[in-house]
């Protein structure tokens, strides 16, 4: 039978953790080994994880200083690669959610061919009151992307309610330079081999309180969006042929690359309408306001500065 792994990743996570933690000792899929990574907590939640050593099979990491979820991340997902063999399974898991008791396995069930297999959850506010029973449909994620649609820096699997092998974390680690969310990265090497796949039930309580370090829809100024957009497209240009997409993907990559990077200083893209139209399904796999979008996205950053300001 399969080994399950697991890497959590704290910060000063001391409200929600314990129920959390809690959740983690339920389930009726054993998980064999564990990293908790906190990311420079002031707050005990170190010593609340080490309270749950004899309860789980965890590891407590603490950096010295705050580096950020992806950081964190990566450290545990690299300790758990030693103690996992390739056709073991790994879990992700945050501070502050509650999983259902057959979260591990339901997803280790589901998993079938596919690299990784992800479920939905309900959505819940800070005093856990359901906020919705699907945060899939709450936050408009579609269940199904083509991966080019991941290419373009949309993603669907949330970390919290996958499962993946372990052998993806060959091709997966080290996180390239400009990935800015792990799952996202994770779902794409996932896409690039045996697929990454969807499934309709809820695996846990996903927890909504203002605070989330990802996950809650945060909104960027377009500066900072091309920015991004930029790093992701040439990591994925860079490393794609590594994680194992098609030559046409690691193509659509670097165009837009090139497109991103002409948004950041032409006031207008006329010239790019016609790939725009192509791509459409790609670039916005939701079709809410497609057109309008469309429109937008002929629009350079110093007419969107003209038009909007430098908060659009």
């Amino acid at each position: 039978m399969a080994k399950i792994g697991l890497v959590m990743a704290t910060w000063n996570g001391r409200r929600f953790l314990g129920e959390m933690l809690d959740s983690l000792v339920r389930q009726t899929r054993r998980i064999d080994a564990m990293v908790a990574v906190d990311d420079g907590s002031s707050d005990g939640t170190p010593e609340i994880l080490e309270s749950y050593a004899g309860k789980l099979p965890m590891r407590v990491v603490v950096l010295p200083e705050n580096g950020g979820h992806l950081k964190a991340f990566e450290t545990g997902l690299s300790l758990l690669r030693e103690e996992l063999g390739p056709g073991d399974l790994v879990a992700l898991a945050d501070q502050d959610d509650v999983w259902n008791d057959d979260h591990v396995e339901l997803l280790e069930r589901s998993l079938g061919g596919a690299d990784m297999v992800f479920g939905d959850a309900e959505a819940i506010d800070a005093a856990g009151d359901l906020l919705a029973p699907s945060w899939r449909a709450y936050a408009g994620i579609p269940a199904e992307l083509p991966v080019r649609a991941r290419v373009a820096g949309t993603n669907n699997a949330t970390g919290c309610l996958s499962l993946f092998r372990a052998s993806l974390l060959d091709a997966a680690l080290p996180f390239p330079e400009g990935v800015a969310l792990h799952d996202w990265w994770l779902a794409l090497c996932a896409a690039a081999r045996a697929g990454a796949k969807a499934v309709p039930d809820a695996v846990a309580r996903y927890r909504l309180h203002g605070n989330n370090a990802v996950g809650a829809g945060r909104n960027y100024p377009f500066r900072e969006t091309i920015h991004r957009q930029r790093r992701w497209c040439r990591a994925v240009a860079e490393e794609g042929e590594r994680i194992g997409l098609g030559a046409e993907d690691v193509a659509f990559a670097r165009e837009l690359l090139d497109y991103w990077t002409e948004r950041g200083t032409r006031p207008l893209l006329w010239n790019r309408a016609p790939w725009l139209w192509r791509n459409r399904a790609f670039l916005f796999p939701r079709r809410e306001r497609r057109a309008a979008k469309l429109l937008f996205s002929t629009l350079g950053a110093p007419a969107v500065r003209l038009l909007f300001g430098e908060g659009k």
